[in-house]
């Protein structure tokens, strides 16, 4: 039986580059591969597999400490058991001794400092692997490598359209960090476009908090600013329901990245939009910031036009044109979106893995 170690140093935080992560691991465990991941909490990846729909049976947990080993000579020969290592970067390159080594980049670092040493562990790298060519392009210069792009897999076959609402679900994480996802933005537009005459939409903000709601301030300022407006906020709900607001919902807004200047900051925008797929998948119309990874999904859209925006203004007058564009027959474009969606199914991240370790 072939061995992987999986590590992921964002692990606990439980978003979509964790997802991308233990989903690698569900392909190599369907492939008949032992896999161990190195975390210190062995509930992070049950509560990963219950939000995520994930099927992690099987999956080991290890001490991290087995992997961190100070001893370089012990780190090397606990290592090379293994047929394949899957680390994700937090910017730094790690020393790396399995037969395989694949350094995953799920964000676009720059502008760093790179000693001898880290460009020397580059060289015991076998793939960098990327997930998106906006996020490839930065690490390619930064780094100096020629990384392979590996979509994100997206569970597609578990999403589709439902008894339609007059819904708009955005969906994502209740944090200011790095990559925040502009709810605060999100529910602006709305409040404009209730004041302006919009009525019978609500607007439903779905996504996780790392804290207790009380203890997240973004949160309770959202909440505060949503009050006297149909705005339902869904937080850290189970994988089952969020699929139920994607089946009712007919449009699906997102803003990470809203005012960024991604070639200043690329890491702040989106790096590639898992829920956009998700949400496609689902047949809602997808309104999303036109920056990073999400460009990329709806390049060789026909009605791209109608998909991407620039403006707070903007988002709330194609919103408009989509209100009035999904309430007449224009099935071919739904039809499209979901062929879309499928070129990042999990089949066929798992055709490419196959590509990638054989």
């Amino acid at each position: 039986m072939k061995k992987a170690i999986i590590f992921d140093p964002y692990l606990d935080t439980l978003g979509g580059g964790e997802r991308y992560t233990l989903t690698f691991a569900q392909v190599l465990l369907k492939k008949g591969w032992r896999v161990d991941v190195f975390w210190d909490e062995p509930s992070v990846v049950k509560k990963a597999a219950e939000r995520f729909g994930l099927e992690t049976e099987g999956v080991n947990i290890l001490p991290k400490s087995k992997l961190f080993q100070k001893n370089l000579l012990k780190r090397f020969f606990f290592q090379r058991k293994y047929d394949l290592l899957f680390w994700v970067s937090d910017g730094s390159v790690p020393l790396m001794f399995t037969k395989k080594n694949l350094l995953h980049f799920q964000v676009p670092f720059h502008n760093l400092k790179h000693s001898l040493g880290e460009k020397l562990r580059l060289a015991l790298v076998d793939e960098v692997i990327c997930n998106s060519f906006f996020t490839k392009r930065v690490i390619d210069r930064e780094y100096g490598v020629k990384g392979r792009v590996l979509y994100p897999p997206v569970s597609v076959q578990d999403f589709s359209p439902g008894r339609k609402r007059n819904i708009i679900l955005a969906v994502g994480r209740f944090e200011e960090t790095m990559q925040a996802k502009r709810q605060d933005v999100l529910v602006a537009v709305f409040k404009e476009m209730v004041d302006e005459g919009l009525k019978n939409w609500r607007l439903v903000l779905a996504g996780a908090s790392l804290s207790q709601e009380k203890d997240n301030p973004f949160l309770e300022k959202l909440k505060k600013s949503a009050v006297g407006y149909p705005i339902d906020f869904k937080i850290n709900i189970p994988f089952d329901q969020l699929k139920s607001y994607y089946a009712q919902a007919k449009i699906f807004w997102h803003a990470a990245g809203f005012g960024v200047d991604e070639k200043e900051h690329p890491e702040k925008v989106e790096h590639f939009g898992m829920t956009t797929v998700e949400a496609m998948a689902a047949g809602c119309w997808p309104l999303v910031y036109s920056a990073g990874g999400q460009k990329e999904i709806f390049a060789r859209f026909s009605q791209k036009n109608l998909v991407l925006w620039q403006t707070r203004r903007g988002l709330l007058e194609k919103t408009r044109k989509v209100i009035d564009f999904i309430s007449k027959e224009n099935s071919i474009y739904y039809n499209e979106l979901v062929n879309l969606a499928n070129k990042f199914s999990i089949f066929s991240f798992s055709q490419k893995v196959d590509k990638i370790i054989f």
